[in-house]
């Protein structure tokens, strides 16, 4: 693995990417997390995605240990692992490669073609995860703030998903601390969905994605 796409980018960008084998020692220390399909991680400067590749890797391992033996289930959950992993990344070409190999994962994983319905809601699930913006300033590169879906898996192939902004995330951590003016204040009052969407199914997040497709095409080509 090449550390350093451009001399350039590393001085006006800092841009270093992790090694594989340190990538692996630091998933380590949170092994039981990795392996757990529904739990959520964020990388704030997602760079390609070496470090999300290996915890979908991970969580698609554990998916085939409890669902193989069920097409439908190991689809459905090899979906939800992917919609539990998120990114924020500065430079465009990163964010765009980045989705590549998180899709090229779950697709080889799945044996999925381009064209199949859970191949699209996947496409549309890291379009909305993985995010082209700066984790610093906690807006998107169109500057808007960055909004998170939660994703959770109701079971016969329903999703539910409900919106979070970034900032308000990040900010209500420090209510919850121990001894703090906000410690008393209850999860529902802190984590507030600016968002919530009616259940979903793998269709209707494959119609998702051709909507946004086609929603950015230019006028002429449309």
């Amino acid at each position: 693995m090449n550390l350093v796409k451009s001399k350039q980018r590393v001085a006006d960008h800092g841009e270093v990417f992790t090694p594989a084998w340190m990538v692996e020692a630091m998933l380590n220390l949170v092994k039981d997390e990795t392996e757990r399909i529904d739990s959520r991680f964020l990388e704030p400067a997602c760079g390609s995605g070496y470090f999300l590749m290996q915890v979908l890797r991970r969580k698609l391992t554990a998916v085939e240990l409890k669902f193989g033996k069920s097409d439908f289930e190991k689809r459905h959950y090899s979906l939800l692992g992917l919609m539990c992993i998120y990114g924020i990344e500065l430079l465009p070409d990163n964010i765009v490669e980045c989705r590549k190999n998180m899709l090229d994962i779950l697709a080889e994983y799945l044996k999925l073609g381009e064209s199949s319905d859970l191949y699209r809601a996947a496409t549309y699930v890291l379009t909305e995860n993985l995010v082209h913006g700066d984790a610093l300033t906690m807006r998107a590169s169109d500057g808007q703030p960055i909004t998170f879906a939660e994703w959770g898996y109701l079971g016969k192939g329903k999703f539910q998903r409900r919106d979070f902004r970034f900032d308000v995330l990040t900010g209500s951590s420090a209510f919850s601390t121990e001894g703090s003016l906000f410690a008393h204040l209850g999860k529902h009052e802190i984590f507030t969905p600016t968002k919530t969407y009616p259940p979903t199914t793998v269709v209707e997040l494959a119609a998702e994605s051709m909507q946004k497709d086609v929603a950015q095409l230019p006028k002429d080509a449309e």
